[in-house]
């Protein structure tokens, strides 16, 4: 018996293997934490879109394991049907794009190391500035606020001033939950005000329309 389970292991583990072959998913490289931002991981194989998906259906096709011999088998490929039906197409951009890598471990890696960074600055546990302010952490790699000061005064003001109003933008529906956890009535009352302005306003609008046809 062990040795059926261990021969049906060791056939899912081909068939992963083929799966990836199939793919054309580019061999595991060493991640060199000095260089966080190097998140491009691409393939060397040449095919396109529509021929990843042609191969894969065959492979699919092929792989039919019986699932009272082969258990093991049988739950990778209903496992990876479902997956291939469900998420097979956004899988495939990564072939027809180039410098498009097929996947976004690298980049959860990145923000993984970034994480330890600021827990260890800031010696606090949470990282929740990440969620909110990530996108702009991760150009700037700095060990104190001198050097992340200096790395600022490199972006030109204008383009500053644009990505501080595009996050402000960004805060604005975080902002106004908190608002209403913390102060249900005052912040329904001011949304009901500014209901009743707006709603004021577009009267005053529809009336001088009419007036002026």
């Amino acid at each position: 018996m062990d040795c059926q389970k261990s021969s049906d292991l060791s056939e899912a583990h081909k068939w992963l293997r083929r799966i990836a072959e199939c793919l054309h998913y580019p061999e595991h490289t060493s991640h060199n934490i000095n260089d966080v931002t190097d998140i491009t991981q691409t393939s060397n194989s040449s095919i396109t879109s529509l021929q990843a998906r042609r191969n894969m259906e065959e492979l699919l096709q092929e792989f039919v394991p019986d699932s009272q011999q082969n258990p093991a088998q049988f739950a990778l490929k209903k496992k990876l049907q479902r997956l291939w039906y469900k998420y097979g197409a956004n899988l495939l951009h990564c072939y027809d794009i180039p410098g498009l890598p097929p996947d976004n471990l690298k980049m959860e890696a990145m923000f993984s190391h970034l994480r330890r960074h600021q827990r260890r600055i800031s010696g606090r546990k949470s990282t929740a500035e990440l969620r909110d302010f990530g996108q702009y952490q991760v150009l700037f790699i700095a060990e104190n606020e001198k050097q992340l000061l200096a790395q600022i005064q490199q972006v030109p003001i204008t383009e500053y001033k644009t990505q501080r109003r595009k996050l402000a933008l960004a805060e604005v529906p975080r902002q106004q939950k908190r608002r209403l956890r913390r102060h249900p009535v005052r912040t329904i009352q001011t949304l009901v005000n500014q209901h009743t302005e707006l709603l004021t306003v577009l009267e005053s609008q529809a009336l001088t329309y009419q007036l002026d046809s």
